[in-house]
């Protein structure tokens, strides 16, 4: 199918801004060296602050806060000791590599080309975008799946289609991390967060519940509102500034052909399609008896953040893509015997070299930020400042989702920063008259529209690696000068589509409520 061309770029303010960020990221140094260098400044800060007496409160614990030195013997000696475990147990590297060997197989057997060809002789190029948004915002039901699935194969989609890879990328990350808390389909997320919010206004009244779909109306119709700017935003500006600015490398690899398939490529799809279906049906079967070992032991939840089944949903991508990847390659011929099929899981993993590398590093900077206490102390002074100025429900609001915004900065994890913010916020928005729903909802909407902006994203470091498979020359910079437009317009449009959901009262979500107390 051929694709309609994009609109040229015009010169203009917004793409000599983006320009100008661009060539400054890009000056910064490799996002390995990146995350080296913070580490070394949280060693600093926290041994300039540790003998600072600070009257703030640990919202966790309730005692002062401490900045903990990471120069004395001591903890330089438990770094040391502990650095392979720092790395190994970091979540994200567990998560690629492990979704990335059933992935690798699927798309080295040719299962991912056929499925695309197939995807696009059904769907027109101009709704190219908004699919692939909309596909990423409902893999966040698969916690990171996005990452390792959607964004890659956001490139690939638009590179057969004739349009800029590098494009489709920028729209699957959008709807993948920008678009993080807008959702159609219930996830763990949702009582994951919960779990830190009813503790929270517990501290004002303990008696009150929060329903972990508290947010569920907000977040679904956020969904269309995020797939909506996000078409605009990547057909109008991110598409024809790179077709102005950014060629594909003339060494990159050849687009697919998606002209034909061929017939054995067809029965094969089939085949290992039927193959998917029938696990999937079994697993669905395995989950509807009350006596589930998948369904959280304790409540039989199955949508429970501590079910085994959302702990298993990367084991369950890798054999779900294995396993069809597998039966697609020895039909289609592709895959002759075992080494074949180990080969594909060998490229997969060459090709995580250099985010490994970074992983590296990354690790060590996210613990040692959280350990110093310098992530907890931000937080809790951003918050008494916003509290100090006394402003109007409205303009606080708006100052949680951009205080948010800021801390998501330097804190990627959605719990982990939540955890934190969560017994600070909440109580002092509830003496205001403002409902933990709402409190929460606002928290959503700053922790998703900076996600895509942060190199101390865990997972951005890895998307600059999808990136230069097409533009070698691709950096911490490109990356973020192609995402600003989503996150700068994601933070107006969606703090200001929140107080207009709030002004017209159409409910958060189930057992939710604008106000404390209800009313």
């Amino acid at each position: 199918m051929d694709a309609s061309p994009a609109p040229e770029a015009r010169p203009g303010l917004v793409n000599r801004l983006l320009g100008s960020v661009e060539r400054i990221g890009n000056k910064l140094p490799d996002p390995a060296v990146l995350f080296l260098l913070s580490l070394l400044i949280v060693w600093v800060l926290s041994a300039l602050l540790a003998g600072v007496d600070f009257a703030d409160l640990d919202p966790r614990s309730g005692e002062p806060i401490r900045v903990q030195n990471l120069l004395t013997g001591t903890a330089l000696a438990g770094f040391l000791s502990n650095m392979v475990t720092i790395f190994t147990s970091f979540a994200p590297l567990g998560v690629v590599l492990v979704a990335m060997l059933g992935v690798g197989v699927a798309d080295e057997a040719g299962y991912f080309n056929t499925s695309i060809k197939l995807l696009l002789g059904k769907t027109s190029t101009l709704l190219l975008t908004p699919v692939v948004v909309f596909v990423g915002l409902i893999s966040h039901s698969a916690i990171d799946a996005g990452y390792v699935l959607v964004i890659p194969l956001g490139g690939i989609i638009f590179y057969a289609a004739g349009r800029h890879p590098l494009a489709g990328i920028a729209a699957a990350f959008a709807g993948v991390s920008g678009g993080f808390s807008a959702n159609p389909v219930p996830s763990a997320l949702d009582p994951l967060l919960q779990g830190f919010t009813q503790p929270a206004a517990q501290i004002v009244a303990p008696e009150i519940q929060i329903n972990p779909l508290n947010n569920y109306f907000f977040t679904s119709i956020s969904s269309l509102l995020i797939i909506g700017l996000a078409w605009f935003i990547t057909d109008r500006i991110i598409e024809p500034r790179l077709n102005a600015n950014t060629p594909v490398d003339s060494d990159a690899e050849e687009a697919p052909d998606m002209a034909t398939i061929a017939p054995r490529e067809r029965k094969a799809f089939w085949l290992a399609s039927g193959v998917l279906v029938l696990g999937l049906g079994l697993l669905v079967a395995s989950l509807l008896p009350e006596g589930s070992a998948f369904r959280d032991p304790e409540t039989g939840s199955l949508n429970s953040f501590t079910a085994p089944i959302m702990q298993s949903i990367v084991p369950l991508i890798f054999l779900l893509f294995l396993i069809p990847g597998v039966v697609y390659g020895y039909a289609a011929g592709v895959f002759k015997n075992s080494k074949d099929v180990v080969g594909a899981m060998t490229k997969a993993m060459q090709g995580m070299g250099y985010y490994i590398v970074m992983a590296f590093f990354c690790a060590l900077f996210v613990n040692a930020f959280a350990t110093s206490n310098l992530g907890t102390l931000l937080a809790v002074k951003g918050a008494a400042g916003l509290q100090a100025l006394g402003l109007p429900g409205g303009v606080t609001i708006v100052g949680i989702i951009f205080l948010t915004a800021f801390v998501n900065l330097f804190v990627g994890s959605a719990s982990a920063k939540w955890a934190l913010l969560a017994p600070i916020f909440v109580p002092v928005l509830m003496q205001v008259g403002i409902s933990p729903d709402l409190t929460q909802a606002a928290y959503r909407v700053g922790d998703s529209s900076s996600n895509i902006i942060t190199p101390l994203m865990p997972y951005f470091p890895l998307v600059v690696v999808y990136c230069q498979r097409y533009v070698k020359s691709t950096g911490i910079g490109t990356l973020t000068s192609l995402m600003l437009p989503y996150s700068v317009v994601f933070l107006v449009a969606w703090s200001v589509f929140l107080l207009l959901y709030w002004a017209v009262g159409i409910p958060l979500g189930l057992q939710a409520s604008f106000s404390f107390p209800a009313g």
